[in-house]
């Protein structure tokens, strides 16, 4: 994998949303950095947790247990049930992670919402490879150099929320989503588990809701009698009507290829008569 070619495969479009998810990213990252030092823990805490986890909601979830007077075992169970999303973010980008295990292993670190996102978006496999990992090696560099500027600010930018930099990163993924509900199935997925996870909000605890909303992929449905293709047609009638034109065409060229042939045999017939008027 040349990663210099990586830009290079993907469209401008691409490149310029991978950008401003940086951009949203590097602002929550800021800001998590320097909550976490102006709530008292120490400066190594926030960066280890950018290094090692590499989760924006796991870490905001388990350095608001820890101020909040919770304990570390607290603190990673809540991580653990946020990041439990990843799991199927993992199967859908499976594709592009191939290679040797250490490549494998460093995919596996980078995959977040965002990446998975973006190599979905893609069509083609190459593009997909190419999203996922210019994505995720961005957004780990940008990520990890935010918090640590943001922690060694300390407590200079004061209260995210008031600022509204707690919605930067919810807004970019509805920007991304937005795309993909134009088809009616993922439109009705979509409502189904924003319904759900509206619903148990109130009696779960943070960060489970999102997993309940996966209940809206049981109403997704399929297209009835599959995909379609081309024009319409379904994939059995365009090979059907690819059959059929194959066939007429070979009937063509049996045709055309008749009067030769009945030239060519009479030839010899027409030769012995001339040999005998002579």
């Amino acid at each position: 994998m040349n990663m210099r070619s990586l830009p290079r495969t993907l469209e401008r479009a691409t490149l310029r949303d991978i950008a401003l998810v940086c951009l949203a990213d590097a602002l929550v990252g800021a800001s998590f950095g320097a909550v976490s030092v102006s709530g008292g823990l120490p400066l190594w805490v926030p960066i280890a947790l950018s290094v090692l986890v590499f989760a924006g909601g796991s870490q905001f979830a388990a350095v608001g247990v820890v101020l909040s007077g919770g304990g570390a075992l607290a603190a990673v169970a809540t991580g653990l049930v946020l990041n439990a999303r990843l799991l199927p973010f993992g199967f859908t980008v499976a594709d592009v992670l191939d290679g040797p295990r250490w490549r494998r292993l460093v995919g596996a670190q980078l995959i977040t919402d965002e990446t998975a996102a973006f190599a979905l978006q893609q069509g083609e496999p190459r593009r997909r490879r190419a999203a996922f990992w210019l994505c995720g090696i961005a957004l780990y560099v940008v990520w990890n150099v935010s918090v640590l500027l943001g922690a060694l600010a300390g407590g200079l930018i004061g209260d995210t929320d008031a600022l509204g930099l707690d919605a930067a990163f919810p807004a970019v993924l509805l920007a991304l989503v937005l795309p993909s509900l134009a088809d009616r199935h993922a439109r009705t997925a979509a409502v189904v588990g924003a319904v759900v996870a509206v619903a148990v909000t109130p009696f779960v605890p943070a960060g489970l809701p999102v997993l309940f909303a996966l209940v809206g992929l049981l109403f997704a449905g399929r297209p009835a009698g599959g995909a379609e293709a081309v024009d319409g047609a379904r994939p059995s009638e365009a090979a059907e009507a690819a059959e059929a034109a194959e066939a007429e065409k070979a009937a063509k060229s049996a045709k055309s290829a008749e009067p030769a042939e009945s030239e060519r045999s009479t030839e010899p017939a027409k030769s012995a008569q001339r040999e005998q008027v002579r």
